[in-house]
């Protein structure tokens, strides 16, 4: 069984540029998508009803901004897109689909910048965090298996981008947005592609201008988490730059698919 989530950047951009012919050749059950930018009406037929697939959006208020989306192979059993929050769910940032045991969330996280790149959403960004991991607290403390994917807006250790010292002051990098992704990871949460893969230079997100994506100067923005009861069942995490379309490549997860029942 395979998960995968990809800020696709735009999904009618990205659909320009292959994911029809991706999303079927990817071998996945769950596909997670951030940054649809898009309302399902304004999506072409093949990529708001692919044959094949069950799907299910949800776009933010203000156009063209945010939005997530969920593509499956199997009917998700129930889905929720609110996070108890309007502020946050006005924005179309989540996604909580269940798939027998299964819970799987599909976020897309705030970035801490604001008009002017001026930090001034960190305490939005951080908040909503906050309200996600409370949110699933209940059912991580019952032992339920729990799968959090998307793009986190945050690289959490200086390993997860090619300068930190020159992006200490940027938010992305800043001390309490990882202090952030550090209390997840303290309470029982795993960074399933760190478990398999400590080494350098590995990267989901890369700057559109020239040359930055093929020099390798990157950050590890986007991340599968799983819960201690879901974390059994992993098999494998990878990251896959060689996957283009958007300014993202997608992150996988491999499963047993033991963990649905």
């Amino acid at each position: 069984m395979r998960i995968i989530s990809w800020n696709v950047n735009g999904l009618r951009a990205c659909g320009r540029k292959g994911f029809r012919r991706w999303l079927d050749r990817c071998g996945a059950d769950i596909v997670g998508v951030q940054e649809v930018r898009a309302r399902p009406e304004q999506l072409d037929e093949e990529l708001r009803e692919p044959k094949g697939w069950n799907c299910a959006f949800h776009p933010a208020e203000r156009p063209g901004y945010s939005g997530v989306g969920l593509y499956s192979r199997s009917l998700p059993d129930a889905l929720e897109t609110s996070i108890g929050e309007d502020r946050f769910d006005i924005e179309g940032r989540i996604q909580i689909a269940r798939f027998g045991r299964l819970l799987v969330v599909n976020g897309y996280f705030p970035n801490g910048n604001g008009k002017n790149r001026d930090l001034s959403r960190i305490p939005y960004k951080l908040d909503f965090y906050r309200q996600l991991f409370e949110i699933l607290e209940p059912a991580r403390d019952r032992g339920e298996p729990i799968l959090v994917m998307g793009d986190f807006n945050t690289a959490h250790r200086p390993i997860d981008l090619a300068r930190p010292k020159q992006n200490e002051k940027t938010s992305g990098f800043r001390p309490e947005e990882r202090e952030e992704l550090d209390r997840w990871l303290r309470e029982g949460w795993t960074d399933t592609f760190r478990h398999f893969e400590p080494g350098p230079d590995r990267y989901s997100w890369w700057s559109q201008r020239k040359g930055v994506r093929e020099k390798n100067i990157g950050w590890r923005l986007d991340m599968i988490l799983a819960s201690e009861a879901a974390m059994p069942f992993v098999t494998a995490a990878a990251l896959h730059p060689d996957i283009l379309g958007s300014d993202h490549c997608p992150a996988s997860l491999d499963l047993d698919p033991a963990i649905l029942g």
